[in-house]
C-alpha cells in the first residue's frame, strides 16, 4: 500500500512522506514498509513506562518525540526515566520532549524531520555519521 501510494503521489526528491500508524505501539515495529527513520510519539498524559510496555517498537525508534510537556506539572511522568528506559533498549534513540501548545521545542522537530533527507542522502553515499539529540532539546547526558 505504501508503494503503491507512493508511486500515485509522484513527490518531488527531498520531500517527506509520514506512514502513521494509530493505534498500538506493537504492530508498526515488526513490520517494515520502507521508512528510512521511525518516530515513537507519546504524550504525558501516557506515562513514561512505554518504552518498557513496548520494547520492540522503541528498540526500533529513530527518535521519542514526547509531547504535551506543558502538562507536566500535571501528571506523573519523569522524563529521565523514560530517556533512561528508551536506552536501555536502543542506545541511540533520540528524546525530544516538545509542546505543540506552547511551541516549546518545536523548531528542534522541524530541524529533526530537515536532517532527514540529508541523513538519506549520506546513507546513499555511505556510512553516516554519528547523530546526536536534536540541537536544544535533549532529556540529559
Amino acid at each position: 500500500m505504501v508503494g503503491r501510494s507512493l508511486h500515485a503521489l509522484d513527490p518531488v526528491p527531498g520531500s517527506l512522506l509520514f506512514v502513521e500508524n494509530v493505534g498500538n505501539l506493537v504492530c508498526p515495529a515488526l513490520f517494515d514498509v520502507g521508512e528510512h527513520a521511525r518516530v515513537v510519539v507519546i504524550s504525558v498524559t501516557e506515562g513514561d513506562d512505554k518504552p518498557l510496555k513496548y520494547p520492540t517498537m522503541f528498540a526500533a525508534a529513530d527518535l521519542v518525540v514526547v509531547n504535551k510537556i506543558d502538562l507536566l506539572p500535571h501528571v506523573d511522568f519523569d522524563l529521565h526515566r523514560l530517556r533512561d528506559q528508551a536506552r536501555s533498549l536502543n542506545r541511540d534513540v533520540a528524546v525530544l520532549p516538545l509542546s505543540v501548545r506552547t511551541g516549546e521545542h518545536v523548531q528542534d522537530w522541524y530541524a529533526w524531520l530537515g536532517s532527514l533527507t540529508v541523513h538519506h542522502e549520506e546513507r546513499a553515499a555511505g556510512p553516516r555519521p554519528e547523530e546526536g539529540e536534536p540541537h536544544g532539546a535533549a532529556v540529559g547526558p
